[in-house]
């Protein structure tokens, strides 16, 4: 997957903007890029700092440009955008006072069209990217939410797994939202999705609310997207198993070979994806964050360099 999204990436030139220069994973992942002419990259931070915590951990990133965002020469411009953003919600000194916190600043840079795309969050929280993507970057039309997928990879098996990061308890038309938005970040990883609404029932099997909302999130999903193969509710193992499929929902598109699923809420979403990543030997990728008008990530903060530098070919193939 990666070598195939490197090839895309060199033949179309982006520009990446990390939110944390000094880091040394970051570093290690920037030098790798620009070095192989993959992505341009701007690293965030005062500029000796940068050089020095580089030439300490010996990574060159002298093709990677260095923005401090205390000295940058646009910040009149870039604060008066932001204030028009914020529609009163903050006042031009309180604008610059966020603008000198690279998670705002890296935001603004692709708001203005800088950058390309932005990764961060190596050392700060997942609502620390999120809140300035919401506020500036906001959502693309006809999305309500920001949502999130994994892209779970073993050798050439691929799948998608949503939402396991972002939304804590999802109504039937976020749930719907999640589904349609992890299928198409899917296909932009190669995998033709089949869709699964995950549950403890199959068909009215089971009954309770629970059952009740990813029926009719279902439902709303073959509405928004008629060409979507998508089924629900289902089972994981009529999702995955063709022998149970032929049992308990015979004649289904999806039941027995689906690849893409979406979990109800948030403790199963994110309980599945790493069972799937401890006991079933999968990598994954993400989380990628999905329905903002520009690719915006999240680095867990327990993150390695590798981590990192997928992370960054998978944000910037999103733009």
């Amino acid at each position: 997957m990666f070598n195939k999204l490197t090839e895309q990436l060199k033949a179309d030139s982006r520009t990446i903007v990390f939110t944390e220069g000094t880091d040394a994973r970051i570093l290690d992942a920037a030098s790798k890029l620009v070095a192989d002419d993959i992505l341009k990259v701007i690293l965030l931070g005062e500029e000796s700092a940068v050089k020095k915590a580089a030439d300490e951990a010996g990574f060159d990133i002298s093709k990677c440009e260095i923005i401090d965002p205390e000295k940058y020469d646009d910040i009149d411009a870039m604060v008066d955008e932001m204030v028009a953003l914020r529609k009163g919600k903050m006042t031009a000194e309180e604008v610059r006072a966020a603008l000198q916190k690279s998670n705002y600043f890296g935001t603004m840079l692709v708001k203005m069209g800088k950058a390309d795309c932005l990764l961060g969050g190596a050392t700060y929280s997942t609502a620390d990217t999120v809140r300035p993507a919401l506020q500036l970057i906001k959502t693309k039309p006809g999305n309500k939410i920001v949502s999130s997928c994994f892209i779970m990879v073993k050798g050439d098996s691929k799948l998608a797994m949503g939402d396991c990061a972002i939304n804590i308890a999802p109504n039937e038309d976020e749930l719907a939202e999640i589904a349609v938005e992890t299928a198409k970040t899917a296909k932009v990883f190669g995998i033709d999705p089949k869709v699964a609404m995950l549950s403890y029932s199959t068909y009215g099997s089971g009954k309770g609310d629970m059952v009740t909302l990813v029926a009719n999130a279902t439902a709303k999903v073959k509405e928004a997207a008629p060409d979507l193969d998508v089924d629900g509710e289902l089972q994981f193992d009529a999702a995955v198993a063709p022998e149970v499929a032929k049992v308990k929902c015979s004649g289904s598109k999806v039941a027995g070979q689906a690849n893409t699923f979406i979990f109800p809420d948030i403790n199963a979403g994110n309980i599945g994806y790493k069972i799937a990543a401890r006991l079933g030997g999968y990598e994954a990728i993400g989380p990628i964050l999905q329905g903002l008008n520009a690719p915006i990530n999240d680095l867990s903060r327990g993150c390695n360099a590798q981590e990192v530098y997928k992370m960054a070919l998978v944000t910037a193939a999103l733009s």
